[in-house]
C-alpha cells in the first residue's frame, strides 16, 4: 500500500504535507478542560501521545462525561445523608445554600483527586 506524500517548498526547505483526519465537533466541559490542563502542563507524554493518536477529543469527552456523573452522584449523595431537602430551602435558604455551598465544594475536590489530577 504505497501512499503518495506531497511536499511544499518552504524557503529552502521541502515541507511534508500532513493532515489530520477530521475529527468530530464534540464540546469539552470545565471537567475535560482542567484534565487538558494538567496534562499539557504536568505529562507531556500522554499529552502528546493522545494528540498524535488523534483520540485526545474523545479521551476528553470521557473524562468530561464520568467526571460530571461522578459529581451530581456525590451531589445527591451528600445531601441526602445531612438532610439538605427542598423543605430545608423554603424553610431557610441561607442555610440551605451554605449546606449545598459545601456539598458542591467536597464533590469537586473528590473529583479533581480522583479523576482530573490523576
Amino acid at each position: 500500500m504505497a501512499t503518495k506524500i506531497t511536499y511544499t517548498q518552504q524557503g529552502d526547505y521541502l515541507m511534508p504535507d500532513l493532515k489530520l483526519p477530521k475529527q468530530p465537533k464534540v464540546e469539552i466541559g470545565i471537567w475535560g478542560k482542567r484534565r487538558l490542563h494538567y496534562l499539557k502542563n504536568h505529562h507531556h507524554v500522554i499529552y502528546t501521545n493522545l494528540l498524535t493518536s488523534c483520540k485526545f477529543t474523545a479521551y476528553l469527552a470521557d473524562i468530561d462525561e464520568k467526571a460530571n456523573e461522578m459529581f451530581d452522584r456525590l451531589v445527591k449523595q451528600f445531601a441526602k445523608q445531612e438532610g439538605v431537602t427542598e423543605q430545608l430551602k423554603a424553610e431557610d435558604q441561607m442555610l440551605w445554600v451554605r449546606k449545598m455551598n459545601n456539598i458542591r465544594n467536597r464533590a469537586t475536590e473528590i473529583v479533581n483527586k480522583e479523576l482530573i489530577y490523576t
